[in-house]
């Protein structure tokens, strides 16, 4: 069975998303960086980073994400 994902945070850039994942992760909390736009690089920065977890994980992640912003 495939493990529903959440998105826990969006970012302008890639940066501020591995910034945000690193946090996760120092916490144990798996987390992928989800880049806007496809398969057009061209809109990749005009729709954001998204940041995205295992739904059990969501709200502990979302907890961990406020306290680092």
């Amino acid at each position: 069975m495939e493990k529903k994902q959440v998105v826990v945070g969006e970012y302008e850039n890639e940066i501020e998303a591995e910034i945000a994942k690193g946090h996760l992760q120092a916490s144990g909390i798996p987390a992928v960086i989800v880049k806007g736009g496809g398969l057009l690089p061209s809109l990749r920065n005009a729709e954001g980073v998204q940041l995205v977890v295992d739904e059990p994980q969501s709200e502990r992640a979302k907890k961990i994400i406020q306290e680092h912003s």
